[in-house]
């Protein structure tokens, strides 16, 4: 579904992602992992063209973005990223109802089918008692389902999520974790998402990506990635690996920070 190759990204002369590969099957999730700087939020938006490529290409259903208009895009893929902001006057219709945007002519109206279509998005997440509240009024777990609408409004193949737990209590963090997985499943959308919390990684990914110093180091299942070796060589901490009965995703308790620093 989505496919980089040989992804290579830089900053003023600094080079963040280097010759990275990683290709993301339809109706997976997968989740990108790693230390603070590692370039995870960078792939993501290389990715995505939200920023441009030093070299490499990606392609999604088998096109290379670089030959794709970005109304197509936008069609077939939707990014969200940590920091979003709205005008204050906002409400969460009227946020849902951007989604639309890629699929319209400039200044063309609305129809129907764009109105049933926002309707059904704001069901899906949940938000049909906030549509006329203000976004800006929003909790941190109510802003961001009602971003997620506006995204599902896009009708995207691909929904790529930076660090979509930022910000937000432990309650907020399972209640959109538990939204995304539940889209993925029943709308059958393929999800990349940057992810700090190796336990959340572990429970809602059917693929993991581990990237340090702007090298993947590791791509397969939670239970493949998800290894002591990995946790100390990759993050410089000991930790125990649990696996609970009737359950392939393992817990990872962190102990204490390893004797050698990450290098």
């Amino acid at each position: 579904m989505l496919e980089a190759t040989s992804l290579s990204i830089s900053y003023d002369g600094n080079r963040i992602v280097k010759d990275v590969s990683l290709h993301v099957n339809e109706g997976e999730i997968v989740s990108i992992i790693g230390p603070n700087g590692s370039g995870k939020s960078t792939l993501l938006k290389g990715m995505s063209r939200l920023i441009p490529c030093e070299s490499g290409r990606v392609c999604i259903a088998g096109q290379e973005l670089s030959a794709m208009r970005s109304k197509q895009i936008s069609q077939m893929m939707c990014i969200l990223c940590q920091s979003n902001q709205t005008p204050a006057d906002m409400t969460v219709e009227e946020l849902v109802s951007y989604g639309r945007t890629p699929h319209k002519k400039w200044f063309e109206r609305l129809t129907r089918e764009d109105h049933e279509i926002i309707d059904w998005a704001i069901e899906q997440t949940g938000m049909t008692s906030y549509r006329k509240r203000l976004v800006v009024s929003l909790s941190g777990g109510e802003a961001q389902r009602a971003w997620i609408a506006m995204a599902l409004a896009q009708r995207p193949k691909v929904l790529l999520l930076d660090e979509p737990t930022t910000y937000l209590d432990i309650a907020h963090q399972l209640e959109v974790l538990e939204l995304v997985r539940s889209l993925n499943k029943e709308l059958g959308i393929t999800v990349i998402m940057v992810l700090h919390d190796l336990n959340q990684a572990s429970t809602y990914s059917d693929k993991i990506c581990v990237i340090r110093s702007g090298v993947v180091e590791l791509v397969g299942k939670p239970s493949e990635v998800l290894t002591h070796e990995m946790i100390r060589n990759v993050y410089g901490v000991e930790a125990e690996v649990e696996f609970t009965p009737n359950s392939t995703s393992p817990r990872i308790h962190p102990i204490r920070r390893a004797v050698a620093n990450v290098g």
